[in-house]
């Protein structure tokens, strides 16, 4: 049998000091976002359990993780991160090798 992954760490949330176990990835996520936002990750954590959600408060971390990134994958969240927007696909070009050429020929 694998050893867990999750890590178990100690925060305060609405009812007070609880723990909860997330993978590494998240926790980095979880503390990219408090400092992006100017928090600690105990207020982020409170601000999702106010909102609530039906998976209790380790899924609701999850779920907020993955909403803040995807929101940020957007165009418009590129832009606002100065990322930019998508290349646009290269246009088709606007010849065609002539017929019986080189290029026109199949390559066996």
């Amino acid at each position: 049998m694998n050893p867990s992954r999750l890590v178990n760490r100690n925060v305060t949330a609405l009812r007070g000091r609880t723990s909860m176990r997330l993978e590494p990835e998240l926790w980095n996520a979880l503390e990219e976002i408090a400092h992006r936002e100017g928090q600690s990750i105990g207020e982020i954590v409170k601000r999702i359990e106010a909102r609530g959600h039906p998976g209790g408060r380790t899924s609701a971390v999850r779920v907020h993780v993955l909403t803040y990134f995807r929101q940020a994958a957007t165009e418009q969240g590129h832009q606002a991160a100065g990322h930019g927007s998508r290349p646009a696909p290269l246009p088709e070009p606007s010849w065609a090798p002539p017929q019986g050429s080189l290029e026109s020929a199949a390559v066996l």
